[in-house]
């Protein structure tokens, strides 16, 4: 564990007062995954949990009270309950955050998951608070270096800008966040696993984010075979950690994978609660809950830092019409399409470019670096075009000029798309402008000697 000064604010953090009671209902009835307690409709709260008494182990959420009774999701199977146990009543399960998480992982309630003790803060953060007052929030801040060009020029992520990525499974996602965390420029990294293979866990840890990604992170992690409302409440934790970043003046970059499973998880919740699944497989709390999420990151009011994020959303087939993936794009301010097509042939990162969009454009690029984005976009849409035709022997070169610079283009713009960034920004621009006026002059080659390409 690193080593933090004990001082009388992390005491505060360690030392709670205990209750001197706690109210004890009884089970009246059970289901598959909940149950109805008698005796605590007067003292519980939205939101509670309750602990069943004796060896069994389970805990529940309140999402329900009603007359008498009040009726909880359980989180793991009922079997073995019968009427009659007793549960206990428990405080709102808030988080209590500390600057000591850095460099840790930890699962949705606060509790370390790697072994080592874990320090709680002074303060309890509710998981479920109102963005900053939109009136006062500072507009988009400054463009951030990723290390990768693609990003630097065509997606730029600026400061408190919240950018979609939207990709089927094995195209090369978990490695690309991995990339972003290492390198976009922020004081933290906030990582929301949620619904992930366990083995996959450490492999992100040790082989994708790495010692120097790790040392500035806090991950929150809820892996797939956990239930339902933990997997929930795993996104819910890393906007809590994150905002306890921002509010300190910090710049944090929070990464949630996958929105997708956070929406299951959801689904799971809200139909077991008595909610209809009646907007294209998913309850209509579903929109509300992720757009209330995605609007507290961004940037910040007054004195308190942004938190630019990402999030992955999951989509079969790379169809942008499924129900989450809709849900989200016009939330967000601009979405990353990654194609099976283009993983396929081995080019990573495997974004689509002409189906990718930044929001923070135009007004975060000058106008010659606008222009330079445009005559590229431009060229890789006429290559996409025309693809086909030249592919089948119906185009002869120099018959069309924009095709010719298109063909003349596209094999360095692709490998532009896929390359690092080294330096900086501007390193960035001034390659790219390299490569379009070099094609230029390749496709008026090609067109003053025209042969069959």
């Amino acid at each position: 564990m690193p080593s933090t000064d004990l001082d009388l604010t992390h005491l505060t953090g360690c030392i709670r007062v205990p209750k001197r009671h706690h109210p004890v209902g009884r089970i009246v009835s059970v289901s598959a995954a909940s149950v109805t307690l008698s005796g605590l409709a007067e003292v519980a709260r939205l939101g509670d949990r309750v602990h069943l008494l004796g060896p069994q182990k389970l805990s529940a959420d309140i999402f329900e009270i009603s007359g008498d009774c009040v009726s909880a999701l359980t989180d793991g199977p009922a079997n073995g309950l019968r009427v009659g146990q007793r549960m206990r009543l428990a405080e709102q399960a808030d988080l209590s955050v500390d600057d000591s998480w850095l460099g840790r992982i930890v699962d949705p309630y606060g509790v370390a998951l790697d072994g080592d003790p874990l320090m709680a803060g002074p303060v309890a953060h509710p998981l479920v608070t109102a963005p900053p007052p939109p009136a006062t929030r500072r507009a988009l801040g400054d463009r951030l270096e990723t290390g990768l060009r693609v990003f630097n020029t065509f997606l730029p992520i600026a400061r408190g800008q919240r950018l979609g990525l939207f990709a089927g499974s094995g195209v090369g996602k978990s490695t690309l966040l991995g990339t972003l965390c290492r390198q976009v420029d922020a004081d933290v990294v906030v990582i929301g696993l949620v619904g992930e293979r366990g083995r996959e866990l450490r492999h992100f840890i040790e082989d994708v984010l790495g010692p120097d990604g790790m040392a500035r992170a806090v991950i929150v992690a809820a892996t797939s075979d956990m239930d339902a409302q933990r997997r929930k409440r795993c996104a819910l934790s890393a906007m809590t950690v994150a905002e306890h970043f921002r509010d300190q003046g910090r710049q944090v970059l929070l990464v949630i994978d996958s929105i997708t499973r956070l929406a299951e998880a959801h689904r799971e919740t809200a139909t077991a609660a008595g909610e209809a699944a009646n907007l294209r497989g998913y309850p209509p709390s579903t929109a509300h809950m992720l757009t209330s999420l995605c609007e507290r990151a961004g940037p910040g009011a007054g004195e308190q830092g942004d938190i630019t994020a990402i999030f992955s959303v999951l989509v079969a087939g790379s169809d942008m019409e499924e129900p989450v993936a809709d849900m989200l794009r016009g939330v967000l301010d601009g979405h990353v399409v990654l194609d099976r097509e283009i993983a396929e042939r081995g080019r990573y990162p495997a974004i689509d470019l002409l189906r990718s969009v930044s929001r923070c454009l135009p007004a975060a690029a000058s106008e010659e670096e606008n222009d330079l984005l445009t005559r590229a976009r431009a060229r890789l849409a006429v290559y996409e075009r025309s693809e086909m035709m030249v592919q089948a022997g119906l185009y002869s070169a120099g018959t069309d000029p924009s095709i010719d610079e298109a063909m003349a283009t596209f094999q360095d713009l692709d490998a532009f798309i896929a390359a690092r960034e080294e330096d900086s920004l501007n390193t960035s621009f001034v390659a790219l402008k390299r490569l379009l006026d070099l094609a230029a002059r390749k496709g008026k080659l090609t067109a003053n000697h025209p042969t069959p390409l």
